[in-house]
């Protein structure tokens, strides 16, 4: 499951080619880009992502045009409902 949420959010790893955005600004656009081709890409409306990740489609929507500062956990709940998992509560 972990590597799913860093391929998800796009986590520049030591050691990896992948370059990370060079300001906040940059990486909550990238992030909100990735969100969007991620959904899209599993054919995932964002009333049906909002539904599973227990997220408002409000909030989604402001992630993905790179305005919404989203937390891990949050990050953890949107991989999970894209991948079809449900994330394990503490």
């Amino acid at each position: 499951m972990l590597d799913e949420v860093v391929d998800f959010a796009g986590e520049a790893l030591p050691g990896s080619s992948a370059t990370p955005p060079f300001s906040e600004t940059e990486f909550l656009a990238e992030l909100g880009e990735r969100l969007r081709s991620s959904r899209m890409r599993c054919d995932l409306s964002r009333r049906e992502l909002a539904r599973r990740s227990r997220i408002s489609e409000r909030y989604i929507a402001q992630i993905e045009a790179g305005k919404g500062n989203v937390s891990i956990v949050l990050l953890l709940r949107l991989a999970s409902a894209i991948h079809g998992s449900q994330p394990q509560v503490a």
